[in-house]
């Protein structure tokens, strides 16, 4: 039997692969899932239709969101936060100077995240153990387990669909107004190093093969898709579990892995009571999300009091204004989640690209466009609506060269708790300067974008608020300590094999889940018959 610790994306993906191998997977996760009473009121939405989607209706999805000037604190899930519910003190993590998180929820992080589905380019590859082609038919399998909503176009010379029959979900006018204005001056953008395209979400569009949960284009999808159209790989969990080869148990928080010469033993407890949980098994593969697998790791090497460095990939919002007019925002039926992709590769700038997500008007932003106003947004309400047919975010990342990083130190506590994981975020020295470079090259082509940033207005976020991290353990053809090799196994471990992202040996700007799902079902096929 082999055993995956975590239910996110990467675990899932891993579990795919091995099963397919014909192996036999145990799946452990903490397990925590939405509340019952909400888990029925998305029900009740979705089997009473989009049209009865009232204000009222869906106010519950609404509990607790808020957003302002300095954007949203924390994205919540049908008004809940059990994605990251117990997670930081049941697995011992002291976080500070940073935005990551933790999650101990059935489909960890990817019951909040925003469907944004890029792979690495060649380029991206540089510095990896293997390049491109070795992921090609992860990428593929994958793709066919998330959904892809996404079209032909310019980012595909680069960035390969990997998908034979996408779906698709219609851009916003607002959206459509800036793709009209990139297409028509295609060759001057091209030449600038400026590539651009359709966002690539796995959604569920229009020609899904699942009908009745495509996206329906209510808005809704910052607080939760009462349609189920927005990928989670909780939804995988399900799938796998109807698979007679695969075992799921929730409940479990797992704190070291040991090896012996025939097989490993899955230590931990159980979460509700403490009890104490070992699992025996052939093979581990650890896809609990960055911090808790470095965690387990270095728990499970005794390594105490060194500190090691994740890498990050950093994360910034800058409000756009459009050079054109959008009436009647507020009553267009749209998605809220990321509309175009804009790449920009420029080696005076970097000599990696730059990924930037455009983001057009949602109530979200209205929200945060009022907050703005203060105690005078009542007076100011025909302004406020004057600037939300004219106001895009553009949401954007670097390469993990250019961006600070996450410090990890696994420290031991003279009480009788387990061990504590120290994480500090380290802001880039550079990464300043290479944001304002990006910014100044938008300005000079704002013309040809058809939306001026508003540079005063940047938020450069910590270390981590972008979930964009890994490395703590990288790939390489001959790891040494603390790298792992190319079956993510850590220097010295035969049967441990890291899956998530805290294997990769960079984070490139590019979205992290599709490729870290692409590795990890890599992981799993090639592990599994060694």
């Amino acid at each position: 039997m082999h055993c995956v610790i975590g239910s996110g994306p990467a675990g899932v993906a891993c579990a795919h692969a091995l099963l397919e191998r014909g192996a036999r997977v145990h799946m452990v996760d903490g397990g925590i899932a939405l509340e019952p009473w909400r888990a029925g009121r998305v029900e009740l939405l979705h089997a009473a239709g989009p049209a009865t989607w009232t204000a009222e209706a869906t106010a519950f999805m609404r509990d607790g969101v808020t957003a302002g000037r300095r954007g949203v604190p924390l994205k919540l899930l049908f008004g809940s936060d059990f994605p990251y519910r117990e997670a930081h003190e049941r697995l011992g993590l002291d976080v500070r100077e940073s935005g990551l998180r933790a999650s101990l929820a059935q489909g960890g992080l990817s019951t909040v995240w925003g469907a944004s589905m890029l792979p690495y380019s060649g380029h991206d590859f540089d510095g990896w153990p293997f390049g491109a082609a070795r992921l090609a038919p992860h990428y593929r399998a994958v793709t066919r387990l998330t959904g892809l909503s996404a079209v032909v176009d310019d980012l595909s010379d680069t960035f390969p669909l990997w998908h034979d029959r996408p779906t698709a979900v219609a851009s916003s006018r607002q959206a459509l107004g800036v793709l009209a204005r990139l297409e028509a001056n295609r060759d001057a953008l091209r030449g600038a190093g400026i590539v651009f395209g359709r966002s690539r979400l796995a959604v569920r569009g229009a020609g899904s093969e699942s009908p009745g949960s495509e996206c329906v284009q209510c808005g809704l999808c910052m607080h939760g898709c009462p349609q189920g159209a927005i990928y989670s790989s909780a939804a995988s969990l399900e799938g796998l579990r109807r698979h007679r080869g695969f075992s799921y148990e929730p409940g479990v928080v797992v704190d070291t892995v040991r090896e012996h010469s025939d097989g490993a033993v899955v230590c931990g407890s159980q979460r509700l009571d403490g009890e104490a949980r070992s699992i025996p098994c052939e093979r581990v593969y650890v896809a609990a999300g960055v911090l808790a697998t470095t965690r387990i790791i270095l728990a499970s090497m005794a390594e105490f009091d060194r500190t090691i460095r994740l890498a990050d990939s950093q994360y910034f919002l800058v409000p756009m204004f459009l050079h054109f007019n959008t009436p009647d925002v507020r009553d267009e039926r749209l998605h809220a989640l990321s509309q175009l992709f804009i790449e920009i590769s420029d080696s005076e700038i970097s000599p990696f690209s730059v990924h930037l997500q455009l983001y057009t008007y949602s109530e979200l932003l209205g929200a945060a466009v009022r907050d703005t106003f203060g105690r005078l947004s009542g007076v100011l309400e025909p302004v406020a609506r004057l600037l939300e047919r004219r106001l895009a975010v553009l949401q954007g990342y670097l390469h993990s060269a250019h961006s600070g990083t996450l410090e990890a130190t696994l420290r031991r506590q003279a009480d009788a708790r387990g061990p504590i994981l120290e994480v500090r975020g380290r802001p880039g020295t550079e990464t300043r300067d290479v944001v304002r470079r990006v910014l100044r090259k938008l300005r000079r082509h704002a013309g040809s974008i058809g939306a001026t940033t508003l540079g005063p207005l940047l938020r450069l976020e910590a270390p981590g608020r972008g979930f964009h991290v890994g490395g703590a353990f990288p790939m390489r053809r001959t790891p040494q300590a603390f790298e792992s090799d190319e079956l993510g196994r850590p220097s010295g471990w035969r049967r441990l094999h890291a899956v998530d992202a805290t294997v990769l040996p960079s984070v490139p700007a590019t979205t992290i889940t599709l490729s870290v799902m692409a590795n990890a079902h890599r992981i799993g096929w090639e592990a599994a018959c060694p």
